[in-house]
């Protein structure tokens, strides 16, 4: 069943601007590279909607049976001011800065961009190469494409001639723009600049004596640029030419394009057979970015501890949030949105819990086989998250119908039910259930207890006041309580 249904696959292309079925180059194995983060800063929070949306795709492709090579890189060589390489070292400054060594602040950040990502339950990839751990494969790259005549070297730098692979290739194809255009956009060279043309890029760039990353190479003492580093690791784990190759769609129009070209110029083929792309955060309809203030870490986000926030979200929240919203959409920001994703979330995860409370039935009043192939075509049509949600709260009302005895489960139909949320809520969107208790349970369910005998002496004696404080206090620490006919529930 599961090999029918990867058959059936969909998946935009940014290179076709269309969906196409997808097929993998070697069945049943996929590979799939994505863009990290370049470790010399805390990792912001449109990075993490690129990182959570490859994950419920990773997630997606294991369930379907596929063997996927998931290569996510880290940034840690001396990358430079701007797409083009130009300006500062951006890790010597935060060195300096922070009085460290470059290799001192990598770790850093790196430690603290798989704790933010581990806060929001994403699996690990299967390769996680670093750009200084693959300088001889990008020295051995920047050799082929200078032996095809397609890079030159000046004062100990090498560029790649955009130019001249246009003669022959088409160099915007992943943007659909025109060479002529692109040039229109980019400013004109000054007497200082090295390059040839003003759309150049930089594969090697020549050391200073005060620069505190540099290796040699055959053109002396230097760096690579910034965009080397994934075509080198790429062709390295996962061959010349690949299935899946994503990131931001901040990358598009620069990063991703010229490593369509030094990719070509090298191996004499195209690199990548889906190019996916994440699109961008906002917050109250306005584009997140620091220098407009309104952009806030994951930290900040879990805590509340920033000017735009009424209060702290939990990273299973934030996910379920960033989830509603399909990753080729903008995903927009604000306390409503995240309060009643939680709402949303918690009304879910609720929903679980129910299915283990109700009693089967000797008939079944719905089609749950039919409720669960909804859920598969929902994701095998570009991975559509919003859809897939939209089908488990249909699932949700069912549960809640069942409970109330509206509608009738049988014992294979609840044991469906749980099959269908287990895959798809967890497996597959990759959630935690956060109200259930972790460590220390036992002497939680105590102090509940006894706080809810207190609350419950309270109303016996009508102490309404005090009875609504308890109450009150509980939700403001994360605790709901609910009065039913069988008792009082509570959750965290």
């Amino acid at each position: 069943m599961k090999e029918e249904r990867a058959k059936s696959l969909q998946i935009y292309n940014t290179l076709s601007r269309k969906k196409e079925d997808f097929k993998p180059l070697h069945p049943p194995l996929v590979g799939m590279y994505v863009c990290g983060p370049t470790v010399y800063s805390d990792i912001h929070l449109g990075n993490c909607r690129t990182f959570i949306s490859f994950d419920l795709i990773y997630r997606y492709l294991l369930h379907l049976g596929y063997k996927v090579r998931y290569v996510r890189n880290i940034t840690d060589a001396g990358h430079l001011e701007g797409d083009r390489d130009e300006g500062d070292d951006k890790f010597a400054k935060k060195a300096r800065l922070e009085q460290l060594e470059p290799m001192e602040i990598v770790q850093k950040y790196t430690l603290g961009f798989h704790e933010v990502l581990s806060q929001f339950n994403t699996l690990p990839p299967s390769i996680e190469p670093t750009a200084t751990g693959h300088i001889l494969e990008q020295i051995e790259m920047i050799k082929k494409i200078m032996g095809e005549g397609l890079a030159y070297e000046v004062n100990g730098s090498v560029y790649f001639d955009v130019e001249k692979y246009s003669r022959e290739r088409d160099y915007g194809e992943l943007t659909n723009r025109k060479l002529e255009d692109l040039l229109e956009g980019t400013r004109a060279l000054d007497g200082q600049d090295e390059k040839r043309s003003r759309l150049d890029f930089a594969l090697w760039i020549k050391a200073k004596p005060e620069t505190l990353m540099q290796w040699p190479s055959p053109w002396g003492r230097g760096f690579p640029g910034w965009h080397i580093e994934c075509s080198a690791m790429s062709t390295k784990y996962l061959g010349t030419t690949f299935d899946i190759h994503g990131g931001g769609m901040d990358l598009q129009a620069t990063h991703h394009t010229n490593e369509i070209a030094q990719s070509q110029a090298c191996n004499h083929t195209k690199p990548v057979k889906y190019w996916v792309h994440t699109n961008m955060l906002t917050v109250n309809g306005a584009r997140m970015s620091k220098s407009a203030g309104n952009g806030f870490l994951p930290r900040e986000l879990f805590t509340g501890d920033h000017p735009l926030l009424e209060r702290g979200y939990s990273p299973m929240t934030v996910r379920f949030f960033m989830a509603q919203s399909h990753y080729r959409s903008t995903l927009d920001f604000s306390n409503e949105a995240l309060q009643a994703a939680e709402k949303g979330y918690n009304k879910l995860m609720e929903s679980i819990s129910t299915l283990d409370k109700i009693e089967p039935s000797a008939t079944s009043s719905v089609n749950i086989s039919e409720l669960e192939e909804r859920c598969y075509v929902a994701m095998n049509d570009d991975f559509n998250s919003p859809m897939l949600i939209a089908h488990l709260f249909d699932a949700v009302r069912l549960i809640n119908s069942a409970k109330d005895k509206t509608e009738t489960l049988t014992a294979e139909d609840l044991q469906e039910l749980r099959q269908l949320m287990h895959t798809f809520v967890f497996e597959v969107l990759g959630l935690l259930d956060e109200t259930k208790l972790s460590s220390g349970s036992e002497v939680i369910e105590g102090l509940m207890a006894l706080i809810l005998d207190i609350r419950k002496e309270a109303r016996d004696n009508k102490e309404w006041s005090t009875s609504d404080k308890i109450r009150d206090r509980l939700q403001a620490a994360g605790v709901v309580i609910k009065d039913t006919k069988e008792g009082v529930e509570w959750r965290i």
